[in-house]
Order: structure tokens, then C-alpha cells, then sequence
């Protein structure tokens, strides 16, 4: 869990209504912010503020990075690999929604926007 990017409740269902999930020219003017100071996260759409969340970040400031990062990775279900956790078990703490950014070096296997149980 160290190396989780954020945590949030609902967003990733909001984000896919709003057509963040869908094909990557529609997404093209959607960008999320995340202050890790606040732990707020800032959903725009063509520029326009959507709406904010409050969201959890890393223990520690480096472990969410900083920088542009894409969504390169969306899985729904994802195991968590750490203690071994099957997908869509109540345990599992990165939810049932994994919107993979990628963020140094990796291609949204590491770093992601996430529920939690």
C-alpha cells in the first residue's frame, strides 16, 4: 500500500460517467488534479471545474508522484498482488475500480487512481 498513488470512494464511477473512460480523443480535454497538501482531488472538463473530492495519498510525500501522467491502464477487479487478495473481495483495499497512470516508468501497473474497501 505504500506506493498507492490515491485512494478515493466513488470517484472512478463519477469519472466514467463523465466520459473519462471512454475513448481517448474525448478524454483529451479532461484533466484531473490531485493537491497533495490538501488531498484534494479536481476534476475539469474542457477547462471547467467539475467538481472536487477529498482523497488519501501516500504515507509519505514521495510516494505519490508528481508530474503529467496519461490513464494507460483501466481494470476492473484488480488483485491485490501484496498479500495476495483476489480482485472484487471485500478485503481487497484498492476497490473494484484501476485507472493505471504512468508514472515513472511503469504503464499503470504501479501508480493509479483507485476505490478502497
Amino acid at each position: 500500500m505504500k506506493k498507492v498513488a490515491v485512494f478515493f470512494v466513488g470517484l472512478v464511477f463519477l469519472l466514467a460517467g463523465m466520459g473519462l473512460t471512454g475513448n481517448a480523443s474525448a478524454a483529451s480535454n479532461q484533466l484531473v488534479i490531485i493537491n497533495k497538501s490538501t488531498n484534494t482531488l479536481a476534476f475539469y472538463d474542457g477547462g471547467k471545474l467539475v467538481r472536487t473530492f477529498k482523497v488519501a495519498t501516500g504515507r509519505q510525500m514521495s510516494y505519490t508522484p508528481e508530474g503529467n501522467f496519461s490513464i494507460v491502464n483501466k481494470i476492473k477487479n484488480r488483485p491485490y498482488y501484496k498479500d495476495n487478495i483476489r480482485g472484487g473481495d471485500p478485503r481487497n483495499p484498492l476497490g473494484d475500480r484501476w485507472l493505471g497512470l504512468n508514472a515513472r516508468g511503469t504503464y499503470g501497473t504501479t501508480y493509479a487512481i483507485h476505490g478502497n474497501n
